[in-house]
């Protein structure tokens, strides 16, 4: 467990600070850099938010002044050789900021990392990290709660609450507490509408996202001599096809886990310049350690890989075998 007196020290004791996360971020990354910035903005400090992927459609009503920016490093770069602190947010490697890593390797400002991930790496000076934490949003929840560095209120509320209940599953995955649902009913008591935050996050699909999705479903197969493991991919083609976008599949996966006697769910999405996997389970497979094999990480139940330059066609058949020999084990 860590100290969130320290973190709340490091805050006080320096005036700018460089706000990120991993690419193609979700609810709880992008929230969390809001709360963050909230934070940090009542206290008076100067603040970026910059990432290296676009923010999603549906996560932009959480970034309603435009905050975030997209980096550029011949407009954004200097910040990390002149902001006081650079804050990792919901990643703690530092290639997922793909475009940023160098620079932020580089620099020599005080790093520090805020996360619950697992398969950390050493590239911060500070690490505000644990996995018993259901979301970062959490962590930033408890930073306010737990130190007082400000007093929470609707407008840091709502990305919070935006945070956990994603990366909860809508309250339902493993590491959903009785402390989530009495974080969850504060942050409510804020003036937070679950209704509105679900809907804007959920039931606001673009077309095209749901075109995909029936190609995805429509490419579904079962593997291994028990069938225990279901998977599905995507194609450039397709994207084309549909004009849908890369952060459109967040959640694709999970659908893999719908079909009956399915322990674990993978997902493939063919990329300009490689491909990615999506790795899912149910019970105590941790397929963070499947992940690992091909260079990723990530939860337990949950988790992901990227293989840059490499061909999907030719992995697809490795990675299935891999799986099934895993799952056996």
């Amino acid at each position: 467990m860590f100290d969130l007196k320290k973190l709340k020290d490091i805050i006080h004791e320096n005036q700018s600070f460089l706000l990120t996360t991993h690419v193609n971020p979700d609810a709880d990354a992008i929230g969390s850099e809001i709360a963050f910035y909230f934070i940090l903005k009542e206290l008076g400090k100067e603040c970026y938010i910059i990432n290296h992927s676009e923010t999603p459609y549906n996560l932009t009503f959480l970034d309603k002044d435009k905050i975030i920016m997209k980096f550029e490093a011949d407009k954004h770069s200097y910040l990390f050789k002149e902001m006081d602190v650079l804050v990792a947010l919901d990643f703690n490697r530092s290639d997922r900021v793909v475009s940023m890593q160098k620079y932020f390797k580089e620099s020599n400002k005080t790093k520090i990392c805020i996360d619950h991930h697992q398969d950390q790496e050493d590239f911060a000076d500070y690490f505000f990290v644990d996995t018993e934490y259901s979301a970062t949003g959490q962590i930033v929840y408890d930073l306010i709660t737990e130190t007082g560095i400000v007093t929470l209120s609707e407008e840091t509320a709502y990305p919070i609450y935006a945070a956990i209940m994603t990366d909860t599953g809508s309250f339902r995955f493993e590491r959903t507490t009785p402390k989530i649902h009495k974080i969850a009913a504060n942050l409510l008591e804020h003036g937070v509408n679950p209704n509105d935050v679900f809907d804007k996050v959920y039931d606001q699909s673009k077309f095209s996202k749901m075109k995909l999705l029936g190609k995805a479903l429509d490419s579904m197969k079962l593997y291994g001599n028990s069938k225990e493991i279901c998977y599905m991919v995507l194609t450039r083609k397709m994207f084309e096809e549909t004009k849908a976008l890369e952060s459109d599949t967040d959640n694709f996966v999970n659908y893999s886990l719908s079909v009956e006697k399915v322990k674990m769910g993978l997902l493939f999405v063919e990329l300009t310049n490689g491909f990615k996997i999506s790795f899912r389970s149910k019970g105590a497979i941790p397929v963070n350690k499947l992940a690992a094999k091909f260079g990723g990480g990530g939860h337990i139940n949950a988790s992901g890989a990227r293989l840059m330059n490499e061909n999907m066609y030719n992995f697809i058949p490795k990675v299935l075998t891999e799986s099934e020999h895993f799952l056996e084990s």
